[in-house]
């Protein structure tokens, strides 16, 4: 956990604090910058949890020291290593992202996501034309320069890795030590010893559903822009592309025929406002004139307004109203809800209600969804 080169000093202490911090139970990316911004380190927030939690209502118990101990032991074996939201080596677009996970685990070269990055993804159940179809996009991309990044899913995923190797990051959404799917193990493995695996999930996570979307918003946020081969609708391929779209990066699909149902969710995305495209050329234009404004028109979320997490530091607890995480409760249903209608409605100032919230995050009553918005838990 100590840091190398041109990383900033972080000592085993504070790496060791950081990780129990995001590994306690009802702890997201959200939540975890809060509480470094509010309590200037990962020590001192554990230290508050109690005290938190209880203004929202509930009892707290931090992760437990042993079990952290023994993912450190883990990561080890798996000759993998930590990579904290703060030091340089971190993925830059990654960062941009109001949900960037604070912590990732990688193995191989960091390098590639600091060169300009295009996600490919797809059917897992994909055609074999497609199949081809990506293997070639990838190749081509990556003469062109790009690092391609996927998902280590069958079908499209496995073709973009191949096509692009080794200039490829793969994002896997169990632990770094294990490998999903089982026929990708070669594979996964390849990409570490020589690309990059990405994971988010603490070592020895098995996959579960909702580690996917997760995932997702990684390969969407390490990237310029996706592009989707073939999909399905309802397909995990157009979770990714929403999500990239809601970062303002470019959206892109290649069209199919409205008679093959693995082409459908490729033609949605194209009637809804992605770039249709159909050659490596194509793609290589729209992301090299990349200004940061995308030509895609493809779900832009503009719900949630930004909000400087230093302000929580300035937060007077005495002056801050005791009671204002049960007016938020109050406000919350299972209908997504903006924060900045919460502080309207409310009358309270953005840091008291951030603050509100994060105590109902801590005692598991409130969700934050993907694009920023919250709702009520359950």
């Amino acid at each position: 956990m100590e840091s190398t080169g041109s990383q900033p000093v972080l000592s085993q202490q504070d790496a060791f604090a950081r990780i129990r911090l995001l590994r306690s139970p009802n702890i997201g990316p959200v939540s975890y910058r809060q509480l470094l911004a509010r309590f200037g380190s990962a020590g001192a927030a554990l230290d508050a949890l109690p005290d938190l939690a209880s203004r929202g209502r509930g009892a707290y118990r931090p992760a437990h020291a042993d079990s952290i101990e023994r993912e450190v032991a883990a990561l080890r074996k798996a000759g993998a290593r930590y990579l904290f939201h703060d030091q340089p080596d971190y993925p830059a677009l990654l960062a941009e992202l109001d949900s960037a996970p604070p912590i990732l685990t990688c193995r191989g070269r960091l390098d590639l996501a600091g060169e300009p990055c295009v996600a490919l993804v797809g059917a897992r159940n994909a055609s074999a034309a497609a199949v081809k179809l990506a293997r070639d996009f990838a190749g081509a991309l990556a003469e062109a320069g790009f690092t391609v990044v996927s998902g280590l899913a069958r079908g499209i995923d496995g073709a973009a890795h191949e096509g692009a190797f080794p200039q490829t990051i793969g994002v896997i959404a169990s632990g770094i030590d294990i490998a999903y799917p089982p026929q990708h193990t070669a594979l996964q493995e390849r990409i570490a010893a020589e690309g990059l695996l990405i994971a988010e999930q603490p070592p020895g996570t098995e996959p579960r559903g909702r580690h996917f979307p997760s995932r997702n918003r990684i390969i969407a946020g390490l990237a310029l822009g996706t592009l989707v081969v073939e999909a399905a609708p309802q397909s995990g391929s157009l979770i990714t592309a929403r999500l990239a779209g809601e970062a303002g990066r470019e959206v892109m699909a290649i069209p199919g025929s409205p008679l093959d149902a693995r082409s459908l969710g490729c033609n949605q995305l194209i009637r809804e406002g992605a770039v249709l495209v159909q050659t490596p050329e194509e793609v290589v234009e729209l992301l090299e004139s990349f200004t940061g404004a995308p030509r895609s028109r493809f779900r832009v979320s503009d719900s949630v307004a930004d909000f400087d997490y230093a302000e929580l530091a300035k937060l007077d607890w005495g002056e801050a109203r005791a009671d204002l995480s049960g007016d938020i409760a109050s406000l919350l249903t299972n209908a997504p809800i903006g924060i900045d209608e919460l502080i309207r409605q409310s009358g309270a100032s953005a840091a008291e209600v951030h603050m509100a919230l994060l105590e109902l995050e801590l005692v598991g009553e409130l969700v934050r969804e993907a694009d920023g918005c919250v709702r009520r838990a359950g």
